[in-house]
């Protein structure tokens, strides 16, 4: 599966470049061969439990209830999200570009000073490729044990663990499909509907879906899909540089690698790796972290707990694997992240879209208008020699109730607005449109465009309100 390392008789470089020159690098394995990784205790495995349980979020999250109602509910049949009483409609969509650009400045500024941590902690092909290969070694054994019942023939033993292994893995795979719908509808709703087959068929198809690709993608292509179907693997290159803090093997400390024997003692020549492959034997992708960065790494450190644990049963410091810059193993010193112009200007544009989100969040108000002026014509001569001219207005009612409108016109010396005592109903989540009309005398005009503020409010609540400036358009002067 990977090449050795050729070892080298003497200490006598002088330089990392030197160390390094001497690595063969591994090939990616592209499925020839199932990964069977070790599973060993160790503070990065009880981080990756940690983030693994942000997950919960996910799970339990349409079960939570906001005066009475679910908590969030993407409502795409309405063209609404429902957030925590907040609701946001499609003239807010503006404010889902920016938190796409949030999380996408975030993902960047993260590989740029650590690596692929979302991938190693918190990816979803991550962490349920992980709890798959949990279940696996809890029916078939340890890895050893697996790559045996692998190459076995298929007797009833086999068959059975098998047959149960893949039967639970579906069982998942369904939960997750129907936990995505749910954050779409009404959780308990279409629970029932589920179980009484009255589901509507765009729910079933999303269950389906994701039954499929989570037990394809965790069950079987595993690390395959992080080399070839995720994006992220070959596009993280361009995100890390010469200061970017990653999981790094130790040449200098650990190179010439042998074997250590029990009972000798151990020769002065050769480095404190003792090629036990306990790095490789964790790792989720089956790389050599020996051999350099590599794009199979996810960044999860599992081979640090796997070094550390061996150094101190030799007795050596640990470390001989850790997070570390590419500077530091050369001996350089880093600038302060706040001084890295990459890790500036993405965290800028962070602190841009977060004041944007927050912005957007504070000023939905409850109400949204537009004002469209007639064009054909611009004005209408009365007869009594006053100036006419119409508006169309879009009323956006944000709230759940109907809403009784008053319409209010200003600006001009003389204004009247024609219709403003009829009844105006905005229909709730809808956008209503009213017509009205604006006469002016024509000598209180004194110039062919000139500013009005139209003005709609709520008659129950006089507080909802909102302004829009629009123009009075009169006769050439």
């Amino acid at each position: 599966m990977t090449e050795k390392i050729t070892e080298k008789n003497e200490v006598d470089q002088t330089s990392i470049d030197d160390l390094y020159s001497e690595i063969d690098y591994w090939h990616i394995n592209t499925g020839e061969q199932t990964i069977h990784a070790r599973r060993l205790p160790g503070k990065f495995r009880n981080i990756k439990w940690m983030t693994a349980s942000t997950w919960l979020a996910f799970l339990l999250g349409p079960y939570l209830r906001w005066d009475g109602q679910q908590a969030i509910l993407f409502d795409i049949v309405g063209r609404q999200f429902h957030i925590f009483g907040i609701t946001i409609l499609p003239q807010d969509v503006w404010m889902l570009a920016l938190v796409l650009l949030f999380f996408a400045l975030l993902l960047a500024a993260v590989t740029s000073i650590a690596g692929r941590v979302y991938c190693g902690y918190f990816c979803f092909q991550t962490v349920w490729t992980d709890m798959f290969v949990w279940i696996e070694e809890k029916l078939e054994g340890s890895p050893v044990k697996r790559m045996k019942l692998d190459k076995a023939p298929w007797d009833f033993y086999k068959i059975r663990i098998k047959f149960f292994k893949h039967f639970i893995y579906i069982l998942i795979g369904a939960f997750t499909g129907v936990t995505f719908t749910l954050w779409f509808g009404d959780a308990f709703q279409l629970w029932s509907d589920f179980f009484t087959l009255q589901a509507p068929m765009e729910a079933w198809v999303s269950v389906g879906i994701f039954t499929f690709f989570t037990y394809l993608f965790a069950a079987h292509m595993r690390e395959q899909v992080c080399f070839w179907l995720c994006p992220y693997a070959r596009i993280q290159g361009v995100m890390v540089d010469r200061t970017s803090v990653l999981p790094t093997y130790d040449v200098p400390r650990g190179e010439p690698r042998g074997k250590l024997k029990k009972g000798t003692e151990e020769s002065r020549v050769k480095g404190d790796c003792i090629d036990c492959k306990q790095c490789v034997a964790v790792c989720p992708t089956g790389i050599d972290i020996r051999n350099g960065q590599q794009e199979g790494c996810i960044t999860c450190a599992l081979c640090i707990d796997a070094c550390d644990s061996v150094m101190d049963k030799i007795k050596k410091p640990q470390g001989l694997i850790r997070y570390a810059s590419l500077d530091e193993m050369e001996g350089k010193t880093s600038p302060a992240i706040y001084k890295r112009p990459r890790v500036i200007v993405y965290f800028g544009i962070l602190l841009m879209a977060a004041i944007g989100i927050v912005y957007g969040l504070m000023n939905l108000g409850s109400l949204e208008l537009k004002v469209l002026h007639e064009r054909q014509p611009l004005f209408v001569l009365q007869s009594d020699g006053s100036i006419q001219n119409k508006y169309e207005l879009k009323v956006l009612n944000k709230t759940d109730n109907d809403m009784n409108i008053n319409i209010e016109a200003s600006g001009l010396d003389g204004l009247e607005l024609i219709n403003k005592n009829q009844t105006m109903n905005a229909i709730p989540k809808r956008v209503s449109a009213f017509t009205i009309f604006i006469r002016v005398p024509a000598n209180k005009l004194h110039q062919e465009r000139t500013p009005v503020d139209i003005t709609v409010s709520d008659t129950n609540n006089p507080d909802i309100r909102i302004n829009y400036k629009s123009m009075f358009f009169g006769p050439r002067k």
